[in-house]
Formats: structure tokens, C-alpha cells, sequence
């Protein structure tokens, strides 16, 4: 008996646009009539594509979408740029890729960027659901609770069961930090305050590793940080680890309860990025590059490199994305209505 063949994700994108080639396969973003599918995408990239992160040199998101330049470079046949356009929590660099109509642009995202940046602050120039194509979730990462080893009213052998009953009584005397207003830090801790009955008030800081150093200064009690950093104040012993906020334990932080084994049920959060296309990009090479980025993501090489960076790999198709999204908006936007989050 005659077996179909197995189709490859690749296999299975080449498909969709020779589909899309018969479908549609005249139009383009701009109005030119030129070819945008099977052929214009095989055509395509014609000059250099651009990754744009809206964070500076260094941070993880630069680091993942330099990762992905080379790979990417190889496949496609052209350079791959990353430029940093930096400031507003990403937005800046994620409304330069929402703009962008040359084709040759797309951007490596955090997940307030494509999710509640609009909702945040309403006058963010761009719409997350309406002027991004999502083109593949990344990586995934629970955040790490965390709070000083040394602390009044919670004895250094207190297990998490008795943190957060130390955390009850404090009230609004404790204080927790987060990169900022509407980041998943502090939306997440938020949430958490509803699930738990904790009211800890919160202090912005620049960034996660200001939020780190003003705890083991007694200036915090408590704080989500991502794991990387959590690690390296857990092994030095100068903070503890109160539990992951996922629903069960990461091989990122394997040794730490996640927040349900220590009585907070229902409570998952995790911090994601991914790569996102302007919604103007021709369908036809919005899937090939959602195939590529896919592929490259689920190999072995880079699930090891992105794992080191502290990203468990996902490495979705669009549609994934797309329901990571819709999910994530539903419920950090449900935090940001009950407590009236606003950009400050």
C-alpha cells in the first residue's frame, strides 16, 4: 500500500504558498502589481533583512535575535541586521516594525508588546493585534519569586507556606519592585496578590537587576525575577527562592517548587519573546519566514544556545503565536481592569 510522505514543517510551508500562489497571486502591500505569492516569495529577500529589538545590545532579547542572524543569513542568502531601536519598554522598536513596508523588516518581541502595550497606555502609536503578523513564539520563561535570605519577620528557615503568611500579616508595609509599570513583573504580581491575599505595594526600578540589588539592600521584600538572574543570587545564598510562577517546575530552575506545590493554585505566568512581521508583509513570505524561524529554533544548536540564555524553546507556527497571544491578553488584560493599570 502506497504511504503519503511525510511533510517537514518546511514541506509543509512550501505547500501553503504554491497555495497561496493560486489563490491570490497578484497584490501587494504598497498596491504595485507585483507577484506576492509562491513566486514573489521565492524571489524574496531581494536586499539585507532587518530584525528590529526595541531593547539595548546586551539584553536578552538582542542576544536571541543575534542568535537567530546567522542562521537566518544562511537561509535566506542575504545579511541579516539587527538594530536596536531602543526605549518605552520595546513599543518604540515594535511600532518601527509595525510601520515598516519595505518587506525586509520584522522584529524580536517580548510579550507586553504584542499583547497589553495598548492597554497599558492608549497612546502607544501602534495596535499589537492589528498592525503585527506573528511569525513564531521563541521561548518561554516562568519568573522566579524571590525575596532577601535576611529579612524582619521571616526567619531564615521559613519554608514558603510561612512566607507568604509572614507576607499576609505585613500588609502594605512590604513593598515589591518590577522593571516598571505594566511589565509582566509587576502585572504578574498583581495577579498574584489576588490569588494569595498579599498586598505588598509596588516600586519601579529601571531595570531587573536594580530590583535585584535594592532587595539585598532591605529596600524590597519581595520580587518576580527572571531565572538567570535568580540563580545567580540563589547559589551565592543572598536571596531565597519562594517558588516559579508556572503551573509546575522548570528544568530552568528545576530545584524550585513552582507556586502551586506551595498552595497558590491556579497561578501561571511566564515571560515569552518572539519574532513578528508588519501585517502589511505579503501572507506568501510572512510563511517563509515562519518556517525558517521555526525550524532554526527547534534545532538542537540553538535550543541549547537559547536554553543557556535561560529560554525554554518553542518554536511555534504563526497560529501558535497567535493563540499565545489571545490567551496572555485575556489574562494580564483582566489584571490591568480591576486594578486600573495605567502607564505613569
Amino acid at each position: 500500500m502506497l504511504r503519503p510522505p511525510c511533510l517537514t514543517p518546511s514541506r509543509r510551508a512550501s505547500l501553503l504558498l504554491a497555495l497561496a500562489a493560486v489563490v491570490s497571486p497578484w497584490c501587494h502591500a504598497q498596491g504595485s502589481a507585483v507577484p506576492t505569492g509562491a513566486g514573489a516569495a521565492a524571489a524574496w529577500p531581494t536586499k539585507p533583512l532587518r530584525i528590529i529589538v526595541g531593547f539595548p545590545a546586551g539584553t536578552s532579547p538582542d542576544l536571541t535575535a543575534r542568535a537567530f542572524s546567522e542562521p537566518l543569513s544562511k537561509a535566506l542568502g542575504q545579511p541579516v541586521i539587527v538594530e536596536n531601536r531602543v526605549g518605552a519598554g520595546g513599543n518604540i522598536g515594535a511600532d518601527a516594525v509595525a510601520k515598516s513596508r519595505d518587506d525586509h523588516t520584522i522584529g524580536l518581541m517580548i510579550n507586553g508588546n504584542m499583547t497589553i502595550a495598548k492597554m497599558i497606555n492608549p497612546a502607544v502609536p501602534y495596535d499589537p493585534l492589528k498592525d503585527l503578523a506573528p511569525l513564531s513564539l521563541i521561548g518561554t520563561s516562568p519568573l522566579v519569586l524571590t525575596a532577601p535570605v535576611a529579612q524582619p519577620g521571616v526567619p531564615a528557615s521559613a519554608d514558603a507556606r510561612e512566607f507568604f503568611a509572614a507576607a499576609r500579616a505585613a500588609g502594605d508595609t512590604w513593598s515589591y519592585g518590577t522593571p516598571g509599570v505594566g511589565t509582566v513583573g509587576h502585572i504578574g504580581t498583581e495577579l498574584l496578590k489576588s490569588h494569595s491575599s498579599i498586598n505588598p505595594v509596588h516600586i519601579p526600578y529601571p531595570g531587573y537587576p536594580q530590583v535585584a540589588t535594592a532587595m539585598l539592600g532591605g529596600q524590597l521584600q519581595m520580587a518576580m525575577l527572571p531565572p538567570a538572574l535568580a540563580q545567580a543570587q540563589l547559589r551565592a545564598g543572598k536571596l531565597r527562592a519562594i517558588g516559579v510562577t508556572s503551573t509546575v517546575r522548570s528544568p530552568l530552575v528545576p530545584d524550585v517548587p513552582s507556586l502551586a506545590e506551595v498552595g497558590i493554585r491556579g497561578f501561571n505566568l511566564e515571560i515569552w519573546n518572539a519574532f513578528a512581521a508588519p501585517a502589511t508583509m505579503p501572507a506568501a513570505i510572512q510563511a517563509r519566514l515562519a518556517a525558517l524561524i521555526g525550524d532554526i529554533a527547534r534545532s538542537d544548536e540553538m535550543r541549547t544556545k537559547l536554553f543557556q540564555q535561560g529560554w525554554q524553546v518553542a518554536g511555534t507556527s504563526p497560529e501558535g503565536l497567535a493563540n499565545r497571544i489571545q490567551a496572555d491578553t485575556r489574562l494580564l488584560g483582566d489584571v490591568i481592569a480591576r486594578r486600573g493599570i495605567k502607564a505613569e
